[in-house]
């Protein structure tokens, strides 16, 4: 079994990612300074043209369950992707494949079995992730008791 080597990442992070790659769109030769494989959940890449601008401008957008990938594993190049599964974006960081292509050696299906290790790894960490955060939003909204102050 090889393992995937695709690292979870925050919005802050992606939105870095973006800013690098935007920065040096116009080097002939650019130098990411992050390279590697990065998945970032319940998020979507949108495109939006402003009016009279000719490039058009990449935003994230809040989206539960779904996933964007970045690969700049090159140093050169940021290739973003989304995708609705987790799976999905782990089998095209690893194979530069989408799950429908057809014209390959390995499947989707037979990537998934071999990967299966992986992908649960790295759900339950986001499962974890979320079950803090949850806690930490439940502990933010108790009411805070004032021992000084006693019911009549």
């Amino acid at each position: 079994m090889t393992q995937t080597n695709a690292t979870l990442i925050t919005v802050d992070e992606a939105k870095a990612l973006l800013k690098d790659r935007s920065d040096q769109i116009n080097e002939r030769f650019p130098r990411l300074k992050r390279q590697g494989k990065y998945i970032l959940p319940d998020y979507r890449l949108t495109r939006k043209r402003e009016a009279f601008k000719i490039r058009k401008h990449t935003f994230l957008q809040r989206h539960a369950r779904s996933y964007v990938a970045f690969d700049s594993e090159n140093g050169q190049t940021l290739w973003m992707h989304n995708f609705p599964s987790l799976t999905e974006s782990l089998f095209w960081l690893d194979t530069g494949l989408k799950p429908t292509d057809t014209d390959t050696n390995t499947s989707y299906k037979q990537w998934k079995v071999k990967h299966e290790e992986d992908i649960n790894t790295l759900k339950n960490i986001l499962k974890e992730r979320s079950r803090e955060r949850k806690a930490a939003l439940a502990k933010k909204k108790q009411p805070k008791k004032n021992p000084a102050h006693k019911g009549a």
